[in-house]
């Protein structure tokens, strides 16, 4: 079983990004946000691996978060792929970089790094990605800590994707965080793949004026919709953590109204097959 979108800190910052991000996203954390504490998560919800997923929100910082995660890649079987901001002044170099080094793909956040994914600052490293194989996972959809902020809806990565050529990609969320009904229309013939990733189930924000209580995810009929609009093998597991519970995410995964190849599918060999495990 592999976990394909997961996040970690370094110790040193990691309780004060937890912190930090639990008030941006009016989110619980169901780990301390360290390397260890991811451990343990996918110890406790029976996980064999875990690609790790760093998000780079300052432009001069992609080296350094880099040679971070490349000390740490393919440890405790843990895969780390780089990161990238659409601002970097180095951002082709850094790229090429990163292929040298042996990451597999990069992490891409246009809401947390403020540039729609259509813009020609990210067509680029797309484009660039491709060209090195690269394999591309982008934050789909909304976002609940920045309201009403679009960045990355599946209409924009459509025509992203238009612009760059072809590249391997994973649209996480399903494609779109709370954007769903979009996903298919404009998804479905790009050859993307969806993570499951903070979809299932329901949140319940913390003092968030602007979100009910209980905000509802994709309902398991819809979920499941999709699952065979796109077909298995372009659906991967993943479950955001720290800020989802591992256990409860395979969990419903398991409960779900698919058939056992289907979730061999999205468990673990659609991963493999990327990683080129």
């Amino acid at each position: 079983m592999i976990d394909f979108h997961t996040h970690t800190f370094p110790d040193r910052i990691a309780a004060a990004a937890v912190s930090k991000l639990e008030q941006k996203a009016h989110a619980t954390s169901f780990s301390d946000g360290t390397r260890e504490g991811l451990l343990r998560c996918i110890q406790a919800a029976g996980i064999d691996h875990a690609v790790v997923l760093p998000v780079a929100t300052n432009p001069l910082k992609c080296a350094s978060m880099n040679d971070t995660s490349h000390a740490l890649d393919g440890r405790d079987n843990l895969t780390y792929f780089a990161a990238i901001h659409p601002d970097a002044p180095d951002w082709h170099e850094e790229l090429g970089r990163a292929k040298a080094l042996g990451f597999r793909g990069v992490k891409l956040h246009p809401v947390y790094q403020d540039v729609p994914i259509d813009d020609p600052r990210f067509v680029r490293i797309l484009e660039r990605c491709g060209e090195l194989g690269l394999i591309v996972v982008m934050h789909g959809g909304l976002d609940i800590g920045f309201p009403g902020v679009e960045r990355c809806s599946p209409q924009r990565l459509r025509t992203a994707l238009r612009q760059a050529g072809p590249v391997t990609l994973v649209a996480a969320h399903m494609g779109g965080w709370r954007n769903w009904q979009e996903v298919p229309e404009n998804l479905l013939d790009t050859g993307v793949y969806l993570d499951t990733a903070y979809t299932l189930g329901a949140i319940s924000p913390i003092d968030c004026h602007y979100a009910p209580e209980e905000l509802p995810m994709l309902a398991d009929e819809r979920f499941v919709e999709l699952v065979r609009i796109f077909g298995s093998h372009r659906v991967l597991f993943g479950t955001d953590s720290p800020w989802d519970d591992m256990s409860a995410c395979v969990a419903r995964i398991r409960a779900l109204p698919l058939t056992e190849a289907e979730k061999a599918d999205i468990f673990d060999s659609n991963a493999r097959r990327l990683l080129g495990m």
